[in-house]
Formats: structure tokens, C-alpha cells, sequence
């Protein structure tokens, strides 16, 4: 498995790459892929590292799985390639955007753009089998995971943490609220759409938050 390159994360992970689970998981994901296919592709599981830098993370939106269907998982958390058909959360977080701030994105679906402009969409488990939501889960990637949340907390300063949804919050629940913003409503999934996640106004609300911090906000047209 090819380990991130991008300079300001793998000098805050290697440690990390060098602990015993860690290892445990490449030998596993190296075993599953001799019989299964992996999503998403070997090159784009760190993908999200690589184009969002640590020094320039201003916004976290925490995903679970990458998605199991053939050609949707492309690195980033609730993103697909440009041609793509939405998946229902990406689709329903769309709708949301434009209610929130009336920008459509009605055939692009992939976040890169987001992620350049420094939005880590990462998710809680980096890889899964086709057609087997969980198949990677409770193997060493939320403990990764975990780390980069932890290391986001303790070196970066009024980040927005987006955590969609009872998995996400608890993940997110160690991080210092003194010092960053979080945001938490329910999943942009359909069965819990209407629970709290329409009406809630998160892309706004990060720009506010960014503005009052000095930062630039994020143009989340695509």
C-alpha cells in the first residue's frame, strides 16, 4: 500500500506507519486485494492527506466508509469523479448547499476543489471491498484515524470540525472545543435527512466562522 507522501502529514505519521497495527492493516488490505476488489484504487487512499496539507486544514468533514459500489470511491469523504451518478448523501448534501447559500452543483460531484481550498474530507475507515459496506472497519484505520483527528486538534488552530451524525460525533468527541468550531447535526443520509440535516446551514455557518477568524471562506461551487 502506497503511504502518503505529502511532506506535512507523513512527518506527523510515520510513527504512526511504523506501529504494529498499522503494519497488521497493510498486510490485511494486501491480502483481501489478492480476492477482492478494493475501493477506492491503491493510488487515491490517502488521497485526502495529499491534496489537503495539515498547515492548511481549515475544515474537517468526517465521512465512515468509502463508498462500495464500482467507480465512486475516489479518496475524498461523500465524493465522486465528474460523471459519477450522485450517491443519495452527496446528493441530499447538495440540496442543502443550495437552500443554504443557492449554489448548484448538479453534475460535478467531486470535492477536490473543496479539498484544495482546505477541506480534509476524510473518512473514519480509508478503505472498503466492493459491495461490502464495513468490510474494513474495526481493522486499525480508525485508530489512524483517530490520530489524524488528534494531531489536527493539538496543531491547528480554529479548524471546523463537521460531524454528521451520531458515528461521526463520537468520533469527534475528544476534540477541544475551546479551540475549534463543530458543527453537529444528523447524517445527510436519506433516512436521516429530515431529522435535524435539512435547514441546518452548514456551509454558511463555516464561512461566518472563517471570516470572523481571518480566514478566506470556502467557494463551494465546483
Amino acid at each position: 500500500m502506497k503511504l502518503i507522501t505529502e511532506a506535512s502529514w507523513y512527518n506527523v505519521l510515520a510513527e504512526e506507519f511504523q506501529q504494529e497495527y498499522f503494519v497488521q492493516l497493510t498486510k490485511f488490505i494486501q491480502e483481501r486485494a489478492k480476492t477482492e476488489t478494493i475501493y477506492p484504487i491503491e493510488e487515491n487512499i490517502f488521497k485526502a492527506f495529499e491534496a489537503t496539507p495539515l498547515h492548511k486544514v481549515k475544515v474537517v468533514i468526517l465521512g465512515q466508509d468509502p463508498y462500495h459500489g464500482p467507480f465512486q470511491a475516489n479518496g475524498l469523504s461523500f465524493s465522486v469523479n465528474k460523471g459519477v451518478k450522485f450517491p443519495p448523501s452527496l446528493k441530499n448534501i447538495f440540496k442543502e448547499l443550495e437552500d443554504d447559500l443557492g449554489i448548484k452543483n448538479l453534475v460535478n460531484g467531486n470535492l477536490t476543489a473543496w479539498a484544495n481550498q482546505g477541506v480534509l474530507l476524510l473518512n473514519a475507515t480509508l478503505t472498503v471491498e466492493q459491495g461490502k459496506a464495513g468490510s474494513h472497519q474495526k481493522k486499525g484505520w480508525e485508530r489512524f484515524t483517530d490520530k489524524v483527528i488528534e494531531l489536527i486538534d493539538r496543531n491547528c488552530e480554529h479548524v471546523i470540525f463537521v460531524l454528521w451524525g451520531s458515528y461521526a460525533q463520537k468520533k469527534g468527541q475528544h476534540i477541544d472545543r475551546t479551540r475549534h468550531c463543530i458543527i453537529e447535526t444528523a447524517h445527510p443520509s436519506p433516512l436521516s435527512v429530515y431529522r435535524g440535516f435539512y435547514g441546518s446551514k452548514p456551509f454558511s455557518t463555516i464561512n461566518t466562522y472563517l471570516k470572523e477568524q481571518g480566514k478566506a471562506p470556502i467557494d463551494w461551487s465546483l
